[in-house]
């Protein structure tokens, strides 16, 4: 892994993005991994190993920079969630959105990069995934329990490339009246997947998370793999 220093969009000054490369001497494509509100830590960064492992170049900027750079928190203690959701409410959606649309132009420009990228987000990222499907020209898009979907579907005419949406049945944070909101609204959009996993929390596919549910983040995993393949080899 190795860092690079992107500048914003706004002007605002400069944030970190985390590189993993795969050992393959191939060119290959990038997937731009946004992070939950626990910031860039160490579930993220094995997801990212992962990633590469695969032969993937994966990519994580450090969005709360403009709050506190580095953040690294974990789902084990209620101290961590207090912080967690203090930087989630203090961030700027938007400005998160075009720090992601650097973060990708950047990715697809890396020496080992074929010039194909995608987004891949969890909760939080998974929001915001899916608003890189609806505001950029992300190649694919990977959302993992993304929280408040139901109130992006004004912008779901805007999709077009493919768009892929891992839900958690049981989601504390996403109750079954707004899946269902999001699911009409995607009924005629060729660009979106959809799947509901039956019996799981919110962050099945967490590593080592406290609502890790194997069969369901394999399955899902499995999903996401074939298609970031399809699309960005």
């Amino acid at each position: 892994m190795h860092e690079i220093k992107l500048k914003a969009a706004d002007g605002a000054g400069e944030f970190t993005a985390y590189v993993w490369e795969p050992k393959t001497k191939q060119k290959a494509g990038a997937v731009v991994l946004i992070q939950e509100i626990f910031g860039v830590n160490d579930a993220l960064r094995a997801t990212a190993e992962d990633l590469a492992a695969q032969g993937f170049i994966a990519v994580a900027p450090d969005l709360f920079w403009r709050q506190q750079p580095g953040v690294n928190l974990t789902d084990k203690s209620e101290a961590e969630w207090k912080q967690a959701f203090a930087l989630m409410n203090g961030f700027n959606q938007d400005k998160g959105v075009e720090d992601l649309k650097v973060t990708l132009a950047a990715a697809r420009k890396l020496p080992g990069c074929n010039g194909n990228a995608g987004t891949m987000g969890f909760c939080l990222g998974g929001r915001l995934a899916v608003m890189m499907a609806t505001r950029s020209d992300s190649d694919v898009n990977v959302s993992y329990y993304g929280v408040g979907l139901d109130n992006l579907t004004g912008e779901f005419a805007n999709i077009a490339a493919p768009l892929m949406l891992h839900i958690a049945e049981k989601d504390e944070y996403f109750p079954t009246a707004a899946q269902e909101t999001l699911l009409d609204a995607l009924e005629d959009n060729e660009w979106v997947d959809a799947f509901i996993y039956p019996g799981v929390q919110h962050a099945f596919a967490r590593v080592n998370g406290v609502h890790y549910d194997a069969r369901a983040a394999v399955i899902a995993n499995g999903r996401t793999t074939e298609l970031l393949a399809e699309i960005l080899e």
